[in-house]
């Protein structure tokens, strides 16, 4: 499973969507916004991830860095230290207490991880099908549903402030549902492709699945 425990968080729910949603949502136009022109983006973010009773089950927080088409990192600090990197063509998953590495083709986890979603590139509506959810205290949301009959998530939601990238709500077919919260983020950063590069440290196990 990608992201560490890449799924997410309900207990605002109850409270965001039972509030009436305002006239006027601008949270379409700032996801199609996004993903037209919005290159590479960066952002501390803030992670916790909810069971089906939605107990909160982990927190976590770290940097992430994404560069369109394709690339991506996720570094998760400590206690849950965790590295997911993308090149755009391969993904690694590193384990740092497990001292061990996983290599996947990105084209296995495309539309499977907040990362993959976030790091893709084009006409959004292709892929998922968008409705607006509306105008709830700060944020405007988006919901996503995708295309794909073997999606990992049986429902997204993404919350804009003032147009910006703010928070990813996800739902795994499990019920689990992870929220991750945006802080510090920069649209359009300079970032160079050697920050999506990877070599594992020496004597870390290696588990390569593009070979299978």
């Amino acid at each position: 499973m990608l992201m560490k425990p890449v799924v997410p968080a309900l207990f605002l729910a109850a409270i965001i969507w039972s509030s009436p949603a305002a006239p006027g949502s601008k949270g379409v136009d700032s996801l199609d916004r996004f993903f037209r022109e919005v290159g590479t983006f960066a952002a501390r973010f803030e992670q916790i991830v909810l069971d089906e009773g939605l107990n909160q089950i982990e927190e976590s927080v770290g940097r992430m860095t994404i560069k369109r088409p394709g690339r991506f990192r996720w570094d998760y600090d400590p206690p849950l230290e965790q590295k997911i990197i993308s090149d755009g063509d391969k993904v690694w998953i590193h384990d740092i207490d497990l001292e061990q590495v996983t290599v996947r083709p990105l084209v296995d986890i495309l539309g499977k991880t907040p990362a993959a979603i976030l790091a893709g590139k084009g006409n959004i509506s292709e892929n998922y099908l968008v409705t607006d959810l509306g105008n709830y205290g700060k944020l405007s949301w988006v919901g996503m549903q995708s295309k794909q009959e073997d999606s990992a998530f049986s429902d997204m939601r993404i919350g804009f402030e003032n147009g910006n990238l703010r928070v990813l709500e996800l739902v795994d077919n499990l019920g689990q549902t992870t929220r991750i919260t945006f802080l510090e983020s920069v649209e359009n950063p300079l970032v160079s492709d050697e920050s999506f590069a990877f070599v594992p440290p020496r004597g870390v196990d290696v588990i390569d699945q593009t070979k299978n």
